[in-house]
Parts: structure tokens; C-alpha cells; sequence
């Protein structure tokens, strides 16, 4: 668990999760409204070095960022206005899932299915403060490295 206290400290520590992501992984953020997902999708995706600006996909539902330095592109998904597992299915992430990171806001209870391996993010505010608490869970082999116990930082490498 990580207590980050300012939306630039939720860049940096997602600019700092980015270092550690390749093509493949899934992402799936939790959190309440104004939580900071869109924030930690802006900083994963400097860490990425991939075109923006990043803004929240609410009303697009997805957007694809190509890397601008070979790297894999950002796919951004915001799954808040989507009715269930059909509507996800009609997006076809899976089509792109291997070469990409693919960060999906509100996507807890519907994308799981996409990949065995993923890390579940939550992010809740700290009450009557901007503070925001990260919490990380690795789910599969591919987060078996330190990431299931919520560390206060990714890990290193």
C-alpha cells in the first residue's frame, strides 16, 4: 500500500510502474470517481514514452498510444459506461493484448477474463485530503515477483 499526496506524485509512481511493464501485461484500475485512474494512466504512459495527451476514453471507451521509441503502445480503456462482458467482447482487446499494455479503468469483474496474468490496481482518496492510497495484487505467474504483497513501490528490477 502506498500513500502518494499529490496527483504529480501519482504520475511519478506511475511513471515509475511503466519501467517495469512489456507487452502483454494487463492492468485493470479500480477506484472510486476522482480517484486518480486517468492520473496514473498519465504517468504510465510518460514511462511508456508513448503519444498523448491521455485523457479519460470515457465517452471513446478505448484509445490506442503508439510508442514514440519503439516500445509497445498504450491501450487505454475506460470500461465505466459498458453494460457487461459483450460489450467488452465487442472491443476486441484481446486482438492487441499481446503487443500492448493495456490499462483498463473500471474494468474490475469485466476483463479478467482477458489474460491469466494481470495486476489489479485500486486506488481510494484518504479522507478530508488529496492524498490517494495505491494498492497493488498480482494475479498470475507474471506478478509473482514481489507485486501480490502490495508493495509501497514496483519492484526493481
Amino acid at each position: 500500500m502506498t500513500r502518494l499526496a499529490t496527483p504529480e506524485d501519482m504520475r511519478a509512481y506511475g511513471a515509475r510502474l511503466a519501467a517495469r511493464l512489456r507487452p502483454g501485461d494487463l492492468l485493470v484500475l479500480s477506484g472510486p470517481l476522482g480517484a486518480g485512474k486517468t492520473t496514473l494512466v498519465q504517468g504510465i504512459a510518460e514511462g511508456l514514452k508513448v503519444r498523448g495527451p491521455i485523457t479519460s476514453p470515457t465517452f471513446v471507451i478505448a484509445r490506442v498510444h503508439p510508442s514514440l521509441r519503439q516500445g509497445p503502445p498504450l491501450v487505454h480503456v475506460d470500461a465505466y459506461r459498458l453494460g457487461g462482458d459483450l460489450e467488452v467482447d465487442d472491443l476486441d482487446l484481446d486482438a492487441s493484448l499481446e503487443d500492448s499494455v493495456t490499462v483498463v479503468e473500471w474494468g474490475e469483474g469485466l476483463v479478467e477474463g482477458l489474460a491469466e496474468d494481470r495486476l489489479e490496481i485500486h486506488i481510494d482518496r484518504e479522507a478530508g485530503d488529496e492524498a490517494r492510497i495505491v494498492t497493488l495484487r498480482g494475479v498470475g505467474s507474471r506478478w509473482s515477483d514481489g507485486w501480490s504483497d502490495t508493495p509501497s513501490d514496483p519492484p526493481e528490477e
